[in-house]
């Protein structure tokens, strides 16, 4: 076995999410962060540094988060590199805008998935970011009997140890059943 310091630790999946926001003057930016989850029904958290994102939040209260896929990952990755302090990431990205309908934040067309959140806490300490979903908007493309189908959207998760975006795979099982036949 080799072993590795906490800091090289694998947690996996890392998702890779882009959060969209409006600065004060209305102008639409979008950031990549991987570290974040599902905290409770209905709710996001992210862990977030400093950036114009988080200062947006602070200001209008409201953001977006889209689920990077495959066929996103260019952009996706893009949203990750720049600051959007000195470019406007949107333009440059060539992307397509429109406001959610019912948060002040954009929605990036070329995602087909985005979480419509408000601020429910932010901590400036800890960069601990909490959002409520308010909605969620879905393209038909990724649809299953009206559920969103993984296999169709494929998801794509960063891979902290080789710095690469991986595919989220296939089904392997079914959650709160498959492990019933150990119960006796």
């Amino acid at each position: 076995m080799k072993e590795f310091s906490g800091k090289k630790s694998v947690i996996t999946p890392e998702g890779v999410f882009i959060i969209g926001t409006y600065d004060e003057n209305g102008i639409p930016n979008a950031m990549n962060a991987a570290w974040g989850q599902q905290s409770d029904y209905g709710e996001i958290t992210l862990f977030l540094g400093k950036h114009k994102t988080t200062e947006n939040i602070k200001k209008t209260r409201a953001f977006t988060v889209a689920m990077a896929t495959k066929d996103t990952v260019v952009i996706s990755d893009y949203f990750g590199v720049e600051t959007g302090s000195k470019v406007n990431k949107i333009e440059k990205a060539g992307v397509h805008v429109h406001k959610a309908a019912h948060v002040n934040a954009p929605i990036i067309e070329e995602y087909p998935l985005t979480l419509e959140c408000e601020l429910k806490s932010w901590d400036d300490a800890t960069g601990i970011l909490v959002g409520t979903i308010v909605a969620s908007q879905a393209d038909d493309s990724i649809l299953t009997d009206g559920k969103v189908d993984l296999d169709k959207m494929q998801p794509i998760m960063f891979d902290a140890a080789t710095s690469t975006y991986r595919v989220i795979g296939p089904v392997v099982g079914k959650a709160f059943h498959d492990g019933l036949q150990l119960r006796g």
